[in-house]
Order: structure tokens, then sequence, then C-alpha cells
């Protein structure tokens, strides 16, 4: 068995977190996830201003602080930091190092990094082009010793899939391992959303002030057991588990470099207090292609904030509406209102009485949506609705990213792990790779029970985890019982998340089943337009997206009801 922990789930996540590790209990690895799509054009726009940029500099700070403690503890530390630049970073912890009087073996993954070959490879002219490569260059790295290994952008779960390859000798025809361990990696790579942060049904968790960070027990057949520290806030269940599998994925392959993980082979069971085992995960021979994360410069976005109090509100936002039109001529590329009625009839408080009119544009051109467009909407403040407000000052746009996701053959990125002493050691990709299409949705199953129903929020019965990949979203949906699986795989079709869901009409929505997880997947193709960088939508990231789902009202049979206790 090996012990791999996890310290960070996003650049931003808690810095004191890397300190919590080390010292709460025993680990053999502590990783870290710090890219997100969003983050890869923050780095990128970080390279623009300054070359010698480019990866995640709050990891250097955890370092500083925890580096010796690391070393003390025999703790090996991966982690995906290194952004643009793994290089620049691999030198910047051995001059830390060299600060704190340590010595530590450094090593670095590199090849992911596509964009001085982004237009030959068909890629366009991104801002940045990088292939999601595999745990095997991680994995040559710990197998010479090093102590630190920063990558580019590898996946998620590749920094916890190496250091099992590494201590367990898997080769590239392990694939029912590897896939263990993929699993394991995508539940822990979020950090405290495995321990109960961002939990459907938070208020069954004791103590939530401050969730420890997960860790996950790899066995050598790939299962594992995901835990926590002792003492430490939050709950690993099979809730909080079953939550992290479903969140940013499609149908049941999950597809990545190395191996294609069938996540509707996946079981989870409680293990006891805070634990939870993972077994039965298959896998398959990956795909021919890697994936590749373009960031591109979309134009420039503003937008402006209108509260709109009391009485009237349709017909004051109606008339903010035109008026902004006829002072836009020519109109920017991209408007969109949005009109958010948190008003209440007969408040007691001025805020709830009132509702909120946001506006975004875009447009190549930065005039169209600089001064010109802010301006507009200030200059309507004695001539316009009755208690006229704007939250936002006056003000220039800013550039925004479009993500795009991109496919190259396995064999393009020159994947090479960088060790300690310089020497490089090519990664070669895998000989025998699997052409995969895309999953077809599933058909609901069975028919609803003939019985008496009580009209409830679905979430009475039901949990949920949303999540953003590009433009699209995923909205997992997951209950507890027998009876209410059978009645949620027949009910939950994609005409009743239109239904429920009116932002969902007109797009594309697919449905997946996961029958060991008593789960439902929903993809909506492209209500995230270009992305979170871009997005004018109030949920750019479509993390709460779930839960307005859930809080829609369904009819629920009495034997659901009173098999969770609520009959």
């Amino acid at each position: 068995m090996i012990r791999v922990g996890n310290c960070s789930g996003f650049y931003g996540d808690r810095a004191s977190a890397m300190r919590e590790m080390l010292d709460g209990g025993d680990l053999d690895v502590l990783t870290g996830d710090y890219l997100a799509e969003l983050t890869m054009l923050i780095l990128g726009r970080d390279r623009m201003k300054d070359p010698t940029r480019g990866y995640a500099k709050t990891y250097l700070r955890q370092l500083e602080e925890c580096l010796g403690t690391a070393l003390d503890k025999g703790v090996t530390l991966v982690s995906n930091a290194g952004g643009l630049a793994p290089a620049r970073l691999a030198d910047e912890i051995r001059s830390l190092a060299d600060r704190l009087g340590l010595t530590v073996s450094v090593a670095h993954v590199e090849g992911d990094d596509l964009h001085d070959r982004a237009e030959e490879l068909g890629l366009g002219s991104p801002l940045t082009a990088n292939a999601y490569l595999g745990a095997f260059g991680v994995a040559a790295c710990l197998d010479a010793g090093a102590q630190v290994v920063v990558t580019g952008r590898v996946t998620d779960a590749s920094v916890v899939v190496a250091p099992a390859i590494s201590r367990f000798g898997w080769t590239r025809d392990h694939l029912d391992e590897l896939a263990g361990a993929v699993v394991a990696g995508h539940i822990i790579e979020c950090g405290t959303q495995a321990t109960g942060g961002n939990y459907s049904f938070f208020g069954e968790i004791e103590d939530l002030r401050r969730p420890g960070f997960p860790l996950a027990e790899i066995r050598s057949d790939g299962s594992s057991v995901i835990t926590k520290h002792e003492n430490t806030g939050g709950a690993v269940t099979v809730g909080t588990v079953t939550a992290q599998l479903m969140y940013e994925i499609t149908g049941p392959r999950y597809l990545g470099p190395d191996v294609t993980a069938r996540l509707d082979t996946v079981r989870v069971s409680q293990d006891g207090p805070d634990r939870v085992l993972v077994t039965g995960t298959r896998g398959e021979a990956p795909p021919p292609t890697l994936k590749v994360s373009r960031n591109t410069l979309g134009g420039f976005r503003n937008e402006m904030t209108f509260v709109l109090t009391g009485l009237d509100i349709e017909a004051k936002a109606d008339l903010v509406r035109t008026q902004m039109t006829e002072a836009l001529t020519p109109p920017p590329r991209d408007v969109d209102w949005t009109l958010a009625r948190t008003d209440h009839p007969d408040a007691d408080t001025e805020e709830a009485a009132s509702a909120v009119l946001r506006v975004v544009v875009r447009d190549a051109d930065p005039q169209r949506v600089g001064r010109v467009f802010s301006a507009a909407a200030v200059e309507l403040a004695l001539a316009s609705y009755p208690g006229f407000c704007v939250t936002t000052p006056p003000g220039q746009g800013s550039p925004y990213g479009v993500f795009e996701a991109g496919f190259v053959d396995q064999a393009v990125p020159r994947h090479v792990a960088v060790l300690a002493d310089g020497t490089r050691v090519d990664i070669a990709p895998p000989t025998v790779t699997t052409a995969v299409e895309a999953d077809p949705s599933d058909a609901p199953a069975g028919r609803p029970p003939a019985e008496p129903t009580r009209t409830l929020p679905l979430g009475t019965v039901a949990a949920a985890r949303s999540g953003d990949k590009g433009g699209n979203a995923n909205v997992g949906v997951w209950v507890r019982g027998d009876a209410a699986w059978a009645w949620l795989r027949s009910t939950l079709t994609t005409e009743l998340v239109t239904t429920l869901l009116p932002e969902t009409a007109g797009l594309r929505v697919h449905r997946y089943e996961f029958p060991h997880l008593r789960a439902v997947n929903i993809v909506v193709d492209g209500i995230l337009g270009e992305g979170v960088a871009s997005g004018a939508r109030f949920d750019p990231q479509a993390k709460g997206l779930g839960e307005w789902l859930r809080s829609r009202h369904v009819p629920i049979p009495e034997s659901v009801l009173a098999e969770s206790g609520l009959a």
C-alpha cells in the first residue's frame, strides 16, 4: 500500500494545507493540483508579462515553510505547479533549498507545451497549448530517487497515479491497476470536495468548518481506501466520495493518456469511520490521441450592474435595456442581459426589495466595450428609472480568454523526465491504444412506480454535483437507496431536465447511468458559451447548476420517501 495525500485542488486553495497534511499523520507522497483550465490562461498572461513566470507561485511559498518537514519525514512531493514553466520552477525550488540549507533531489517533467508547434499541428495560434500528459514521466523521476517532482500539464490524476506506478512496478499493461489509481486520483484531486466540501447533504456532517484534505491508500491491485487524517474536520463517506466521482465527467469511459477507466465498474463501500473502499475498477487501453488545452484571447469584455428596487421591476429593466441599446451604436458584438429577481414583495429591508440587472458586453475592439459602454450606463443616472443605482464604476474593458480542447496523436508531445542530475529520459507513448467514440446517451430504464406521490424538491432525496468542461457543464445526480434509484433512473430523463432547467432549452443534453453508484450524469453542451473566462452567465463554472436542479419540485413516490425516512 502507498499512502498518497493531496494539499491543493486549485491555484488559490488553502495555503496552510501542505503544513496540515505533513503534520497531521503518516504519508508517503503529498500531491497538489494547481492547473484548472482557467489557470492555464492566467499563467499564460503571466508569461506574456514576464517570460520567467508561468508557474504557481503559491507552491514556492508553501515549500518555504514545509520543504524541511517533508524531507525530515521522508514524504515525496509531486505537483503540477510547474504550469507553463516546470523547469523554471524546479530551479526555483533548488534555489530555495540552498537558501534554507537543505539538500533535495528535484526533478521535473516537460513536453506538454505545444505552443511553439501549435500552427503546424493544426491547433491555431493560441496563447497556450498544452497536451495532457500521463503519469509515466513522473514515475521515471520517482524511480530515480527524486524527492520533489514538478510537472506542467499532466492530467489531474497523474500526480497520484505516478507514485503507485513507481511503488508497484506497474507497466502500461496493468490497465485495471492503472484505472483504479486514476479513480483514486480523481477522487482526491479536488481536495476537500472529497471530505464534505460542496456536498449536497452538508447538514449531515458534524463539523464542516475546516474539512481536512483527503488521502488515498492505494493498493497493488489498484483498489484504494479514501480517508483523511484523524482529528480533522469534514467526513469521508460513500456520499462524499460519490460526489467527487461524479464531478466533471461525461459518460462511463473516463479517457486518459495511460488508460481509459470504466467509471461504470467502480464500487464504493464504507470501510469504517472516514474510510471508503473503492474497488472493481476496470481499465481499457487509452485512446490514440491526447487532449490539448488551448487558450486564446477571445477579445475584450466589460459589465455593469443595475439595482432595481421596489415596484415595476420588469418595466424598469425594459427601460434600461432600451436606453442602453440606443446609446450603444454600433453595438458590441455580444450583449447579454440577466435580470435576477432577488426582490421580495412588501420587504422589510431595501436590499430584500431589490432585483439585480446585469449586462455583459464582449467585442474584439476594446473601444466598443470600454468607456463608451460604461459611461453610457452612468449617464443614465438622472434620466432613467426611479431609484437608479449601479454597483460598478465606469471603466475600461478587460481581455478575456477562450478555452478550447484540441487533440494530437500520443506520439506528438516530446514527453521527457528530467532527472535531478540533468539526465533526460524520453517517455515513449503507449503502443496499444483503442479508438473510443463518444458514449451514446442512455435511455431511461423502466417506469416510475404507480403509487401516491408528494411534490417536493428533487434534493429531498437526491444529491448532486456539477461543474464545467470548457463550454459544457455536467450534473451528476445520485440517491442512496434501491427504491430511490429505480425511481430516479426511470424519471430523470433529458426531457425532464430541460423542463426543470429552462436555461438548457435548445441545447444538446446527454444522459448516462452509473448503476453501482445509483447515479445519473447529465451533460449539457454549450451552456457555458466559450468557457469561464468569457462567460456572461450568472454561474460561469456551473458549480451551482446541480443545486438548482435539486431545488426544483417533482412528484416523489411515497415508497422513496419512506426509504429515506421521510414518510
